[in-house]
């Protein structure tokens, strides 16, 4: 019995240490993409840098006034909220995608967003209250919605379907009673509003764009430990207990995490669309059916620092990046609820 066990467990091994290599090396190459598109955001412009002056400005590596101006007042914010914003949305969204078992479980698909974009708008137009006000409302609307739509999700637990069908039906509703506050308010405030709405990373304070890294350097890490669980979550409750996850807390955990991560990414760049359904199955596709976390992230980043190259340099008008983000989504949308449809995954 040994003799055969033996070859088998060598055989298992060794697919374990194929899939870890392709894993890393397809995360590695993701991460170096990454960092490329964040340098080459800095580097064009109306004054363009090269690649050496834009690190070296940004990593302090070099005293050039002229050059730190450009970079760090003027396109690292920009940068910087890209590329934390689509971390961020990139690791929430593949966190609700396999912890509700639906390819269509994302954020801003299930009115997570549009809570927090509800009270955002609301603190624009009628508070005056800055920056602080902004994201602690965005913050305060993700986890209402997300509160709401849990609880009248739960029937003695909680299935994708169901959770999904009441965060489409608060969505709308969230939807709805946005265009309600824009109409309330004056022309030129209505007007900000709806660029708001639209998604552009080039419009985050200090403050949006300090809470939004700080979240992302605390939280990616804690929720790249927690993937093991959500692993284990993935087999189902009963296998989860029996694997000895406490099911109900972990699944809060998580989803409180991913909301966290969604609202502070909302309230630096406004609500871009489609970034956190898109980015979990494009890292599936390239790693397999166990897509880790940081893979998502990095595609996430890629995602948002692509589109906004393309809306602010590709185009004969710049436009805010969340149209971009929107034409690119919006087929893929399409695609996915046919395929979802045909293969019968939607619930």
């Amino acid at each position: 019995m040994s003799t055969l066990e033996t070859p088998l467990r060598r055989a298992v091994r060794a697919q374990r240490r194929a899939h870890r290599a392709r894993t890393t090396t397809i995360t590695l190459v993701l991460a170096a993409i990454t960092f490329a598109l964040f340098v080459v955001t800095m580097m064009i412009g109306s004054y363009v840098l090269s690649p050496w002056e834009v690190v070296g400005s940004a990593f302090r590596l070099t005293d050039d006034p002229s050059v730190d101006f450009i970079v760090l007042d003027l396109r690292l914010p920009t940068a910087a909220t890209a590329l934390g914003s689509g971390l961020a949305l990139g690791v929430a969204g593949l966190v609700f995608q396999r912890l509700l078992a639906n390819p269509l479980a994302s954020p801003d698909f299930v009115g997570i967003s549009g809570g927090a974009s509800l009270f955002a708008v609301s603190a624009i137009l009628f508070t005056g209250w800055g920056a602080v006000a902004t994201s602690t409302m965005a913050l305060l609307g993700a986890l209402l919605a997300s509160i709401a739509i849990y609880l009248l999700a739960w029937r003695g637990g909680i299935t994708g379907y169901r959770f999904i069908l009441v965060g489409i039906g608060l969505s709308q509703l969230f939807t709805a009673l946005t265009g309600y506050v824009i109409a309330r308010a004056d022309l030129t405030d209505a007007r900000e509003a709806m660029t708001w709405l639209v998604g552009s990373v080039g419009s985050a304070g200090p403050f949006e764009l300090r809470t939004l890294l700080v979240a992302v350097a605390v939280l990616l890490p804690v929720a790249f430990v927690l993937s093991r669980r959500l692993g284990a979550l993935e087999l189902g409750d009963d296998a989860a207990s029996a694997l000895g996850v406490r099911v109900e807390r972990s699944r809060l955990g998580l989803l409180a995490l991913s909301v966290v991560l969604v609202a502070l990414a909302t309230a630096a760049a406004g609500p871009l669309s489609f970034v956190a359904l898109i980015a979990g199955p494009i890292a599936v596709r390239l790693i397999g059916n166990a897509a880790s976390l940081p893979a998502a992230a990095f595609v996430g980043a890629i995602i948002v620092l692509t589109a906004d190259l393309v809306a602010q340099h590709a185009l004969p008008v710049s436009l805010p990046t969340g149209v971009v983000t929107g034409a690119v989504g919006a087929p893929y949308l399409i695609w996915l609820l046919a395929t979802v449809n045909r293969e019968g995954r939607g619930g």
